[in-house]
Protein backbone atom coordinates (compact mmCIF):
# COMPACT_ATOMS: atom_id res chain seq x y z
CA UNK A 1 0.00 0.00 0.00
CA UNK A 2 2.92 2.15 0.56
CA UNK A 3 4.24 1.70 -2.91
CA UNK A 4 1.03 2.57 -3.90
CA UNK A 5 1.26 6.51 -2.18
CA UNK A 6 4.46 6.55 -3.28
CA UNK A 7 4.20 6.20 -6.90
CA UNK A 8 0.54 8.55 -6.68
CA UNK A 9 2.42 10.86 -5.23
CA UNK A 10 5.42 10.93 -7.96
CA UNK A 11 2.08 11.13 -10.70
CA UNK A 12 0.85 14.16 -8.32
CA UNK A 13 4.23 15.92 -8.30
CA UNK A 14 5.04 15.26 -12.57
CA UNK A 15 1.18 16.50 -13.07
CA UNK A 16 1.83 20.17 -10.92
CA UNK A 17 4.76 20.46 -12.93
CA UNK A 18 3.31 20.01 -16.45
CA UNK A 19 0.61 22.45 -15.10
CA UNK A 20 2.94 25.06 -13.75
CA UNK A 21 5.00 24.68 -16.70
CA UNK A 22 2.18 25.35 -18.97
CA UNK A 23 1.86 22.13 -20.76
CA UNK A 24 -1.57 20.93 -19.59
CA UNK A 25 -3.38 23.96 -20.95
CA UNK A 26 -0.92 23.83 -24.09
CA UNK A 27 -2.05 20.19 -24.76
CA UNK A 28 -5.79 21.16 -24.29
CA UNK A 29 -5.52 24.02 -26.48
CA UNK A 30 -4.41 21.76 -29.02
CA UNK A 31 -6.94 19.05 -28.61
CA UNK A 32 -9.48 20.90 -28.66
CA UNK A 33 -8.49 22.46 -31.95
CA UNK A 34 -8.62 19.02 -33.07
CA UNK A 35 -11.90 18.56 -31.72
CA UNK A 36 -13.09 21.71 -33.50
CA UNK A 37 -11.81 20.96 -36.61
CA UNK A 38 -14.93 20.15 -39.07
CA UNK A 39 -12.56 17.81 -41.29
CA UNK A 40 -10.17 16.17 -39.04
CA UNK A 41 -6.91 15.63 -40.47
CA UNK A 42 -5.70 12.26 -42.17
CA UNK A 43 -2.75 12.10 -39.41
CA UNK A 44 -4.05 13.79 -36.04
CA UNK A 45 0.05 13.61 -34.97
CA UNK A 46 0.92 16.16 -37.86
CA UNK A 47 -1.97 18.39 -36.97
CA UNK A 48 -0.89 18.27 -33.47
CA UNK A 49 3.12 18.86 -34.06
CA UNK A 50 1.79 21.95 -36.65
CA UNK A 51 -0.30 23.22 -33.83
CA UNK A 52 2.54 23.06 -31.62
CA UNK A 53 5.21 24.40 -34.06
CA UNK A 54 7.09 21.20 -34.33
CA UNK A 55 6.51 21.14 -38.39
CA UNK A 56 9.09 21.81 -41.30
CA UNK A 57 9.09 25.51 -40.42
CA UNK A 58 10.75 24.92 -37.20
CA UNK A 59 13.03 22.08 -38.68
CA UNK A 60 14.36 24.43 -40.97
CA UNK A 61 14.62 27.53 -38.43
CA UNK A 62 16.67 25.01 -36.23
CA UNK A 63 18.74 24.26 -39.22
CA UNK A 64 19.49 28.21 -39.87
CA UNK A 65 20.15 28.45 -36.17
CA UNK A 66 22.77 25.99 -36.42
CA UNK A 67 23.97 27.65 -39.06
CA UNK A 68 24.26 31.05 -37.81
CA UNK A 69 26.13 29.58 -34.38
CA UNK A 70 29.10 28.22 -36.36
CA UNK A 71 29.20 31.44 -38.39
CA UNK A 72 29.32 33.37 -35.00
CA UNK A 73 31.86 30.66 -34.06
CA UNK A 74 34.37 31.23 -36.72
CA UNK A 75 33.81 35.04 -36.30
CA UNK A 76 34.80 35.09 -32.67
CA UNK A 77 37.83 32.81 -33.47
CA UNK A 78 38.49 35.19 -36.32
CA UNK A 79 38.19 38.29 -34.17
CA UNK A 80 40.59 36.79 -31.35
CA UNK A 81 43.15 35.84 -33.78
CA UNK A 82 43.04 39.17 -35.29
CA UNK A 83 43.03 41.06 -31.94
CA UNK A 84 46.25 38.83 -30.94
CA UNK A 85 47.85 40.14 -34.35
CA UNK A 86 46.93 43.85 -33.67
CA UNK A 87 48.47 43.32 -30.06
CA UNK A 88 51.88 42.16 -31.63
CA UNK A 89 51.96 45.76 -33.52
CA UNK A 90 50.68 47.73 -31.08
CA UNK A 91 53.33 50.02 -28.73
CA UNK A 92 53.36 48.52 -25.38
CA UNK A 93 51.78 50.94 -23.21
CA UNK A 94 53.22 52.11 -19.55
CA UNK A 95 51.03 52.57 -16.98
CA UNK A 96 53.31 55.50 -15.82
CA UNK A 97 54.08 57.11 -18.87
CA UNK A 98 51.66 59.33 -20.81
Amino acid sequence: MAHYRASESKREQFRRYLEKAGVLDSLTNVLVALYEETEKPSNALDFIKHQLGVGPEAESLRLELNTLQQKYDQLMELMEELRSRLLQYEPAQDAGTE
